[in-house]
């Protein structure tokens, strides 16, 4: 079968760039508004878009009323969503570190049946200043630490999954027997730090459980994602470290006793999106133009883990010294270590690396005509730096419409991309196997 391109909407509310809730081309709904997710959601289903991806945040912002913020809930917004769409996959951000298996499993298969199989459930090792207090935690768990706790809550969470199958429900009205409790079985879970006896109290799902979605790419991170993840969503700067993440992954998944293709591996694309090359620029120049340095500070900051980067100048070149030591930052590592060395290669000053986050975060961002986006997609596809690409368009709903309807049939023409969906679920929009209820799944030990 001929390999597919792969696209995944990343959904945030008015856009990706950190002042799109200022444009004047951006989405004016409030972002508490159902509606504007249900549209967004809908032109990316039109165009045929694997799924739509949440992310979460379990702090208040930091940010002093300087950046829109505030978002929904995935959970509970992905199953309203559910019903306002027919065939998009629904991923959603849940924590590994401040969440319960047994709520988990419950509030994901019921994503799956309200879907009729579309759920996927993004794994997060969650760590933010202040995260643990909201949860009622004096002292938070170290970053290998929350890999610990992940494997814990992944080894609960799956037994859950299977101790219900769909085959035990019978539903015989004549008979009166709804279902075979020789099928339903408890999973008495005890690991080192969660305890479940179960079984679930919903049936499994059409997917069986749903798409197992991670984007770490710490050393722990990949190891985690080598023996769990189904989706991996990732980012990058440029094609060679991509190529080199995605090489490393697949051959981990191999080591794994897994198939290479059975992970499917999505960096991060921002596109801005014009007729010419300039009308495109003038979309990150207008957008750049709303921001503030300040903002831009208390972000860089969140993303070292508190560190104070207010006395670094900003329009001197960075230096080594200006980062804290990564080994220190108990945020995502691979991330912090991403932008630092960014920074430092290119010679950027404070001012220019901010602008450089300002629009992603750390993703690639291409502006151009339709047909430079499609290239780019398409050179990273064939060249073996990834399988598809998670679209996070600057500005919504005005640069993911573009998007939809100017590069996704170019896409479609040159073979790469559906042009209509041909399964029901999220994992046969992926092209990945069904997952089998009868047996555990594999594992290394």
């Amino acid at each position: 079968m001929t390999r597919q391109l792969h696209l995944n909407l990343f959904l945030m509310p008015r856009g990706h760039h950190e002042s799109a809730w200022r444009h004047p081309g951006s989405a004016p709904e409030s972002l508490t508004d159902l509606q504007l997710y249900a549209k967004a959601a809908q032109i990316a289903e039109s165009a045929g878009f694997d799924a739509v991806f949440l992310a979460d945040a379990l702090v208040a912002p930091t940010t002093g009323g300087l950046v829109a913020s505030g978002h929904l809930e995935p959970i509970t917004l992905l199953s309203a969503l559910a019903a306002l769409t027919r065939r998009i996959g629904l991923i959603g951000t849940a924590s590994t570190t401040y969440s319960l298996p047994y709520t988990l499993a419950r509030q994901f298969a019921t994503l799956d049946h309200l879907s009729q199989g579309r759920a996927g459930w993004n794994i997060v090792t969650s760590w933010a200043p202040q995260a643990g207090q909201n949860y009622g935690r004096t002292t938070d768990a170290g970053h290998a630490e929350r890999y610990a706790m992940a494997q814990d809550f992944m080894q609960a969470v799956d037994a859950l999954w299977r101790s219900w199958p769909a085959a035990a429900v019978i539903d015989d009205r004549a008979g009166g027997i709804y279902a075979d409790h020789d099928l339903i079985r408890p999973v008495d879970h005890r690991g080192p730090y969660h305890a479940t006896l179960g079984p679930l109290n919903v049936p499994a799902g059409p997917q069986g459980r749903p798409v197992y979605v991670q984007a770490g790419q710490s050393e722990d991170g990949r190891a985690f994602a080598a023996e769990w993840a189904e989706v991996i969503f990732t980012a990058h700067l440029a094609k060679n470290t991509a190529q080199a993440f995605y090489g490393d992954l697949k051959s981990r998944m191999v080591a794994k006793g897994r198939r290479a293709e059975d992970v499917v591996i999505l960096p991060g694309i921002s596109a801005a999106i014009g007729s010419t090359q300039a009308e495109a620029d003038r979309v990150f120049q207008e957008l750049d133009a709303l921001t503030s340095p300040e903002l831009g500070l208390a972000r860089l900051s969140a993303r070292f883990g508190g560190y104070d980067f207010t006395s670094v100048p900003l329009d001197r070149v960075l230096r080594a010294s200006d980062f804290p030591d990564p080994a220190a930052v108990e945020a995502s590592k691979s991330r912090a270590m991403g932008i630092a060395d960014l920074a430092l290669r290119e010679g950027l000053t404070m001012r220019k690396l901010l602008q450089r986050l300002a629009g992603a975060r750390g993703h690639l961002t291409v502006a151009g005509p339709p047909e430079k986006i499609a290239d780019v997609i398409e050179d990273w596809f064939v060249s073996g730096a990834a399988d598809g690409f998670n679209v996070m368009p600057p500005i919504i709903y005005e640069q993911l419409e573009l998007f939809a309807e100017q590069v996704v049939p170019l896409l479609q023409k040159r073979g790469l991309f559906r042009t209509r969906y041909t399964g029901r679920t999220l994992r046969e929009h992926f092209g990945l196997g069904p997952v089998g209820h009868s047996e555990p799944l594999a594992r290394s030990a």
